[in-house]
């Protein structure tokens, strides 16, 4: 039953609106002033306020302004018998749902009441989705070796540094930048995620700075390219080891000058974003090569974090173990499973060529073929597909 706190000096008012909201199986709690208000809110959750505005001692417009010091996303709509055009507007800068004039008009209120409630629920529903998109890119460990990567990570997010990860496929490279994303300034902006070795070549420019309409057969539109589209927040440039040179050096360009141009045009376009790098190849052997740039590499490798192999820190496998059991169990809807301390040992005596990724999949194989416990023999005949 959703709950409406109503906060109104006169007690008719508050017993009516009561009466009338309770009638609509609405669940009410009364406040006779904005003192009484706030330790309700304190100690309670609402879906709805009401509040006056006229009130002895602390007004409706202060209380508004306590409530957003609280940080509650709970919406409040103000009433008043002595309304004009600027109070209403004085509280919706203020940050205010909506404002109805007294005498009450039944109709509106239940509407606006209605309307508040789809935001309430809309706020919910969000913190439960970033809960959710959260756990899935959690850094899961205690090995030494993965909690040198989140001390690097918690030093350097909060800086617009740039950093380049390294380390194997499959090892969470992407997890890491998710990370430096989240604890940095940025981190209200948008996190844009390029994968360089799934672009071909002949794209990768048009992908990274846009195009103009017509710069090329079928560039039927102007289309803003990812630098663009992460402008104050943080662009990640995964497999960069896998670009061609020709980008490379715009990239350069971009780095240098925090200045691109679309793919057909010559205006110059100002960005500015975090750039995070990833790779799974020797970069410094790739240089010798001739296949990247020592420039390029010493511009983007302010900061360098590498992630270990799975096969290097096996400690991990428990937790590792635990949280994509949950995880997934979750996903599926199905009961939570539980996995015996046999099948972890024998899930550490397994060489992870794959690292994290494949991991997951193992555990995933084995919550889908084994019953409610998941034992050594099972792990010994499902864990790696017979051929």
């Amino acid at each position: 039953m959703s709950r409406i706190l109503v906060i109104d000096d006169e007690r008719s008012i508050r017993n009516t609106l009561k009466e009338i909201l309770e009638f609509e199986k609405y669940q009410v709690e009364l406040a006779e002033d904005g003192i009484k208000a706030l330790e309700l809110i304190k100690t309670n959750d609402f879906d709805v306020i009401l509040c006056d505005i006229k009130m002895p001692g602390m007004d409706g417009i202060e209380v508004l302004q306590k409530i957003e010091e609280l940080n509650h996303d709970t919406p409040v709509v103000m009433i008043s018998g002595h309304g004009n055009i600027d109070t209403a507007v004085e509280s919706i800068k203020k940050g205010a749902f909506d404002f109805i004039e007294k005498p009450l008009d039944l109709n509106r209120l239940l509407i606006t009441l209605r309307n508040a409630m789809d935001k309430s629920n809309l706020i919910t529903e969000t913190k439960v989705l970033r809960k959710k998109v959260g756990k899935r890119f959690d850094i899961v460990g205690n090995s030494s070796g993965i909690q040198k990567v989140k001390d690097m990570v918690d030093r350097v997010a909060a800086t617009d540094a740039r950093v380049l990860i390294t380390g194997s496929n499959g090892t969470g490279k992407e997890l890491v930048a998710r990370r430096l994303h989240e604890k940095s300034n940025r981190s209200e902006g948008p996190f844009i995620e390029v994968n360089c070795a799934a672009i071909p070549s002949e794209l990768i420019e048009s992908e990274l700075f846009g195009h103009e309409k017509g710069a090329f057969t079928s560039a039927i539109k102007q289309r803003k390219g990812k630098f663009e589209q992460a402008t104050g927040g943080t662009i990640f440039l995964d497999e960069i080891g896998d670009m061609s040179l020709s980008a490379q050096a715009k990239v350069l360009r971009v780095l240098q000058e925090s200045i691109i141009n679309r793919v057909g045009g010559d205006t110059q376009i100002k960005v500015d974003v975090r750039v995070v790098a990833a790779t799974n190849k020797n970069l410094s052997r790739e240089i010798e090569m001739n296949n990247f740039r020592e420039d390029l590499y010493h511009r983007l490798s302010v900061i360098l974090i590498h992630v270990p192999d799975l096969n290097e820190r096996i400690e991990d496998i428990p937790l590792l173990s635990d949280y994509f059991i949950d995880l997934i169990c979750t996903e599926y809807g199905i009961p939570q499973k539980s996995i015996e301390p046999d099948a972890i040992s024998e899930l550490q005596n397994m060489r992870w060529t794959g690292n994290i990724r494949e991991f997951r999949n193992v555990i995933e194989r084995l919550i889908i073929l084994c019953d409610k416990v998941i034992t050594r023999e099972d792990v010994l005949n499902y864990a790696v597909p017979k051929q």
